[in-house]
């Protein structure tokens, strides 16, 4: 089983057995509009909190993915590099960027639950 949580700068991270799985949440997705192209990680590449860890370029415009936790990437998502438009269409399911490992799950706790985000989201559209 997963537990989901979500970031102020929009990633989405589903959590289970010590193993995040990160991409962009819907909304983040309704605002680029059509995502055309995706950089992912190298897998092996370690990560602190903020930092950029991905690039995805949409029709309007180009945006960074941060990673919402530290760790280290254990998994891209290759099948966006052919077909990105499944962050179009499954951006919170077959859409996902990548995943890593969690040096520090007390990080956990400064993300969002889905309720948390949908207010956070209608109180800064």
């Amino acid at each position: 089983m997963s537990t989901t949580y979500y970031s102020r700068s929009h990633e989405y991270v589903k959590v289970a057995d010590g193993i995040a799985t990160i991409g962009i949440t819907t909304y983040a997705q309704s605002q680029l509009g059509d995502i055309v192209f995706v950089e992912l990680p190298e897998t092996r590449r370690g990560f602190k909190r903020g930092d950029e860890a991905a690039v995805v370029e949409s029709v309007k415009a180009a945006s960074e993915v941060y990673a919402p936790l530290t760790g280290e990437t254990t998994e891209a998502n290759e099948s966006l590099i052919d077909n990105p438009a499944l962050a179009n269409e499954d951006p919170e399911g077959d859409g996902w960027f990548f995943k890593m490992s969690l040096d520090n799950e007390g990080e956990l706790k400064d993300l969002m639950d889905a309720e948390t985000y949908q207010t956070f989201v209608k109180e800064t559209s």
